[in-house]
């Protein structure tokens, strides 16, 4: 099982935590240290489409509009710490954030 995230993220230290405890080997992979390439970008967006895209982060909002308006891939590639959080790989299955049907499917 593969968390992606940043280090920095309560969201994500909670997930892995959690994942941990259940008895899950958590590998830990910092988009910021650890860059995904273009085609891991691109395999992550096709699986969880658009709103891997935090469009409401503070930090999404700072880029410049044509950054804003790159294809989501691109867009994640250039500024990693928009990419909403966590994203964890279990297998083939993807899943999206620590909300309450992440965390019944995986713990």
């Amino acid at each position: 099982m593969t968390l992606y995230g940043i280090p920095t993220c309560d969201t994500c230290r909670k997930a892995r935590r959690a994942l941990e405890a259940a008895g899950h080997t958590v590998a830990f992979r910092d988009v910021r240290a650890a860059p995904l390439t273009a085609a891991e970008w691109a395999e992550m967006v096709a699986a969880l489409g658009d709103g891997v895209v935090n469009r409401r982060a503070p930090s999404f909002r700072a880029l410049e509009p044509s950054v804003q308006d790159a294809a989501p891939a691109d867009l994640l590639a250039a500024a990693p710490v928009v990419m909403k959080r966590p994203v964890i790989r279990a297998g083939d299955a993807w899943h999206l954030g620590w909300g309450a049907p992440v965390q019944a499917a995986l713990l």
